[in-house]
């Protein structure tokens, strides 16, 4: 279901990406231009039956934040 959201979410105008890790907790954060995207995907039908599988069946808990990137920026040493 991960992979088919993921794709799905990259078709919806205002996306810009994503970065997920996965450990002992997952975690995954999208990007999206404006709040009036994250609204029409968080409506979209297909996410809303992914959320509620979510709920139904694989998740104990889970956060939803909202927040807005100011800056960007780091460094990676070359090999």
């Amino acid at each position: 279901m991960a992979e088919q959201m993921m794709q799905l979410a990259k078709e919806q105008p205002g996306f810009l990406g994503v970065e997920s890790a996965r450990e002992d907790l997952g975690i995954t954060v999208s990007y999206w231009v404006s709040l009036e995207a994250i609204q029409n995907w968080k409506q979209n039908e297909h996410h809303l039956l992914a959320q509620r599988r979510g709920i139904d069946e694989w998740y104990r808990a889970y956060k939803t934040r909202v927040c807005k990137v100011e800056r960007d920026y780091g460094f990676k040493r070359k090999l």
